[in-house]
């Protein structure tokens, strides 16, 4: 049996109970440690974390092990209970999918237990849900490539007066270029985009469908205790520190005069935990 468990946004405590009885009786367990992160990251710490909830040793698996070595993981599968951890949702990332497919096709039984992901927690911003459109992804730009294509995708939803959600990229265990031109891979450090890197991105992009000047809704540690929250022109944003990652960012749409009050109503509240932040600019665009 292959248990694909969703762990939520923010700790080892976010797993459901049905999760958690899929993991207590999994022989091996691996946690997917590429598309997403819980709030303690990779550190030593956090994965004891993960282990002493669980009572069992956890393995992480990068991007190389789950794509190019999945085989391994479906394997023991066929022999014995494993559960497969991901951050937030089991499907919201294709990666995913396509290891339950492979399963399915070696003829194992499969079963998804879901979870609080980015696509459903982004309601706490106070935009209403069904007014997002099409979500688009953002990689880091380098000297030498500069992709747009996210930019038809907003420039779709701004026409239709929708939102859209901006998930940023984290670079966790990736090789370098230089190495891998060497045939020998060598890791760079993980990095991790912030609303500020990705504004200054999109800010780059010729022919906009969007300004300095669009309202936007910056979000840091999505699900967590410390979770931030704040509103405004990108200009604006530009000025919030939103500290650690994971950060995402959304492109306001159109919105409705009640859903204008209720973001500026949610926000407010989130935004009264933190000692450290200056919300001059927060909930002044929506």
């Amino acid at each position: 049996m292959l248990y694909i468990v969703g762990l939520g946004l923010g700790d080892e405590k976010d797993i459901t109970l049905r999760g958690l009885e899929a993991v207590q009786s999994s022989s091996k367990l691996y946690v997917e440690a590429y598309t997403s992160l819980l709030s303690f990251g990779l550190s030593s710490d956090g994965l004891s974390r993960l282990e002493k909830l669980y009572g069992k040793p956890v393995t992480v698996a990068d991007r190389e092990m789950v794509e190019e070595r999945a085989d391994e993981i479906l394997s023991e599968a066929s022999e014995s209970n494993v559960s497969f951890l991901v951050v937030g949702d089991p499907f919201g990332a294709t990666t995913h999918t396509d290891l339950v497919v492979r399963a399915k096709q070696l003829g194992l039984e499969v079963k998804v237990i879901h979870n609080a992901s980015v696509m459903n927690a982004i309601g706490v911003c106070g935009l209403q849900l069904y007014r997002y459109g099409e979500t688009v992804s953002i990689p880091f730009f380098t000297e030498t490539w500069r992709p747009d294509s996210f930019y038809e995708k907003i420039k779709r939803n701004r026409e239709l007066g929708l939102h859209t959600l901006c998930l940023l990229d984290i670079r966790v265990k990736e090789p370098s270029l230089e190495s891998l031109c060497r045939g020998r891979k060598c890791y760079e450090p993980p990095k991790y985009m912030t609303v500020h890197i990705m504004i200054n991105q999109l800010l780059e992009v010729e022919a906009l469908p969007y300004c300095e000047k669009s309202k936007c809704v910056g979000i840091a540690r999505l699900g967590n205790e410390d979770q931030l929250i704040a509103s405004g022109s990108m200009t604006d944003l530009l000025n919030v520190d939103f500290g650690a990652p994971l950060h995402c960012l959304v492109i306001v749409g159109e919105t409705h005069p009640c859903g204008r009050g209720d973001a500026r109503v949610l926000q407010s509240q989130m935004t009264k935990k933190f000692t450290n932040f200056n919300p001059t600019n927060v909930m002044t665009a929506i």
